[in-house]
């Protein structure tokens, strides 16, 4: 069983280390992680007639094989399915992400985006994400909020959840799990529940506005402001987290849908070429 790890947050995460030593006892594992900070990529890649991606060897405690790619999660994901670093992985642990992804915030991580690239290739994954204690701002956490982060909880629940996967992997359909967990002691933890994605995030980003730069006409920076924590529906993914629970969400492929309300825009389109 070969394992890859990444993350969105850099090669240098104490969360992807600890996350990789959690999985040794499931297999072989690799780590090949982004240089630097990617959160918010979601599956990009990138330009690629425009990209002269590295690969560089990192010495990462305790892991035998470790990298670092100049470029987002689910690139480093997409290059391994290629075969850049050697024979197939099976599974692909993403994380431990400062922050739950939860929500709104689930379209915009690149810790769940690259899951979400080893799917294309039939390889399943677990996206990782803890809740921090400050809340983070749309799944995103920074150096303060993450003083007293208990990352070992994250770690010890995926290993229990990886324990059982490894042995039932999906030959045909791979899956592509949420898991996020609560910032505290494992013992703490009230239990498990499988939960829907949410409309919002546990945290917001309130509102952005345009500032004008002195001296550059028609330059502006953008001002965001951070919302509140918000009170969740307890059966999806960010109320479950807030509650103490561990939060299992299953996501689904993007697939086409019936949609009869969109018949005038088809009868507009038919005008122009006929529909076949």
């Amino acid at each position: 069983m070969r394992l890859l790890l990444t993350n969105d947050d850099g090669i240098d995460s104490v969360g992807l280390h600890v996350l990789a030593r959690a999985m040794r006892p499931h297999g072989d594992v690799v780590i090949i992680a982004p240089d630097s900070e990617y959160s918010g990529a979601s599956c990009a890649v990138g330009a690629l007639h425009l990209a002269h991606p590295e690969a560089r060897r990192r010495h990462v405690e305790g892991i035998d094989e470790a990298w670092s790619l100049s470029g987002p999660p689910a690139l480093c994901v997409m290059f391994a399915r290629l075969g850049a670093f050697g024979g197939p992985f099976d599974l692909v642990v993403s994380g431990i992400n400062p922050g739950a992804n939860v929500g709104r915030s689930v379209y915009h991580s690149g810790t769940v985006g690259a899951t979400l690239s080893g799917r294309i290739g039939n390889i399943s994954g677990i996206a990782v994400s803890q809740s921090v204690t400050m809340g983070a701002v749309e799944g995103q956490a920074w150096d303060e909020m993450i003083i007293d982060q208990q990352w070992e909880t994250a770690a010890e629940v995926t290993s229990a959840f990886v324990g059982g996967l490894v042995g039932s992997l999906p030959r045909e359909d791979a899956v592509v799990v949420n898991l996020n967990v609560p910032n505290c002691a494992v013992d703490e933890i009230k239990g498990w529940r499988h939960t829907r994605v949410g409309r919002e995030p546990q945290r917001p980003v309130a509102s952005a506005d345009l500032i004008p730069i002195a001296g550059l006409e028609g330059a502006y920076r953008v001002a965001m402001s951070w919302g509140d924590q918000l009170d969740l529906p307890p059966d999806t993914d960010g109320g479950a987290v807030e509650d103490g629970y561990v939060s299992v969400s299953y996501l689904s492929r993007l697939h086409e849908t019936e949609r009869p309300d969109m018949a005038a825009a088809e009868r507009t389109l038919s005008a122009l070429v006929p529909e076949r």
